[in-house]
């Protein structure tokens, strides 16, 4: 990888996208992978690249849904391997969440890639590749049924990043709490799920791991509250009103997004 200046007005946003090749060239990220990331761009840059206040609602909400669940699981995908491993690890240990691989453009060779990443970064177990992934969400035409029967196909809550819409729909038919992680809001998964995070997967999972250490030693009444008042659909409404309004400022000073 070339060297990125760190004056360099895209200097994060490039290494990150290294971080995706890199990924792609070690067979953890699917080339479609790269299409999802671009995709996620284009709406990050309409957020102002920043974590906002309707994305910290989601946040908090999301630890207090992991710390109430009983068999929680985070689901993690190429893309999210490659980019967060560590803070997948974190979020496991101090949430108490299994991590299961999940993929859609599936293979041995990829799962094992995956895991070996995982591995590296400190995971103790790592779900969803072995004899016990064996199970089956029938809801599911493609091959994302394929589910671990010590994970996913057991839990009560998932936390899944940059997802498909399908998958989301059949986990909450299943009784599953769904919570993800999408730039975009206007995505079958966002507009599905129980709790939406529209954040950068590497600005957020940072903020969760912190919120949920937070949260940890909050009553159970406390966190039932925190749930209980939260509304995701509101909560992308506000997202929709924040682009409107940035986009408008925008346009009526004439400034450019660097």
């Amino acid at each position: 990888m070339s060297e990125i200046p760190d004056d360099h007005p895209r200097a994060e946003s490039l290494r990150i996208r290294h971080r995706i090749i890199e990924g792609m060239e070690h067979n953890v990220v699917a080339k479609a992978g790269l299409i999802a990331h671009g995709r996620g761009e284009a709406f990050d840059y309409l957020l102002g690249e920043e974590t906002t206040p309707p994305a910290k609602k989601a946040i908090k909400a999301a630890a207090a849904a992991l710390l109430l669940s009983e068999y929680p699981v985070i689901s993690v995908n190429g893309n999210s391997a490659a980019l967060t491993p560590k803070e997948i690890i974190e979020l496991s240990e101090v949430s108490g969440a299994k991590i299961e691989v999940n993929i859609f453009y599936r293979s041995t060779e990829r799962l094992e890639a995956i895991k070996k990443v995982l591995e590296e970064a400190g995971a103790k177990e790592v779900l969803g590749v072995g004899e016990t992934a064996d199970g089956e969400i029938p809801e599911i035409s493609s091959v994302r049924r394929v589910v671990d029967r010590k994970g996913i196909l057991i839990a009560d809550t998932v936390l899944v990043p940059i997802e498909d819409g399908d998958r989301t729909q059949a986990l909450k038919k299943i009784g599953k709490t769904v919570i993800a992680v999408d730039l975009n809001p206007l995505s079958r998964t966002s507009q599905l799920a129980n709790i939406t995070i529209v954040d950068n997967h590497v600005r957020c999972m940072p903020l969760l791991v912190e919120e949920v250490k937070k949260l940890k030693q909050s009553p159970k009444e406390e966190l039932e509250k925190i749930l209980k008042e939260y509304d995701n659909k509101k909560v992308l409404g506000e997202v929709l009103e924040l682009i409107q309004d940035r986009l408008t400022e925008i346009a009526k000073k004439g400034t450019n997004i660097p």
